[in-house]
């Protein structure tokens, strides 16, 4: 996967740190994604990862075939990518393995939430910004408590791309198995706000001092 790095300017050699994953939306890129974690990087090694498959102006981690319906093989590919970069990042660089976490807004938010669920106990906590989790995940999601996962959900109250009803129910799926989750509505589109950004970060702050 090609992806953008940032890691904290007084970098300690024999020391590791907490990790951000961060996905982009369809369509998107890498580096669009490296304004909303501006300053984390003084706490995290960022990885903001590129989709694999271009999807024009930018890429994609997944097609879709119809409204909130992925091509599940793409999907699943797409998945499998991305958890073999998280196995990679954790090999090649000084991470607190107990202390991932997943950022993603739209495609990035479903895909944050999806590998949560494959693979939850190596996660910390997943900041899903106006997803959704795909039915055939929720289908096939074995997955019995995940009370150790903590998650960060909001979404657009007038979101014409993702309906906002979609975010609650992700909330609520997560909430089901045990995990601890905060969901946040705002009164906007499908887009981050700077309200939303400075909540996500103040999340963030607060949990990895838990």
């Amino acid at each position: 996967m090609i992806y953008e790095l940032q890691r904290p300017s007084q970098f300690e050699p024999n020391k590791t740190y907490p990790a951000l994953f961060v996905m982009h939306g369809m369509g998107s890129k890498e580096k669009n994604m490296l304004s909303i974690v501006d300053g984390l990087e003084e706490k995290f090694f960022i990885f903001s990862i590129r989709g694999h498959l271009s999807q024009p102006p930018g890429f994609a981690f997944f097609t879709i075939q119809g409204y909130g319906k992925p091509h599940k093989e793409v999907f699943d590919e797409g998945i499998r990518r991305l958890i073999s970069f998280i196995d990679y990042a954790t090999e090649q660089y000084p991470l607190d393995q107990g202390k991932l976490y997943l950022l993603g807004f739209s495609q990035g938010a479903i895909v944050s939430m999806t590998i949560g669920l494959t693979i939850a106990r190596r996660i910390r906590g997943i900041i899903a910004l106006s997803g959704y989790i795909p039915g055939f995940v929720k289908d096939n999601n074995d997955v019995k408590s995940i009370n150790q996962l903590s998650l960060f959900i909001s979404h657009g109250e007038m979101d014409n791309i993702l309906p906002f009803e979609w975010g609650l129910e992700s909330s609520e799926f997560f909430r089901r198995l045990g995990s601890n989750v905060t969901f946040q509505s705002y009164p906007e589109g499908h887009t981050i706000s700077l309200k939303n950004q400075l909540d996500f970060t103040k999340w963030l702050l607060q949990d990895l001092e838990k």
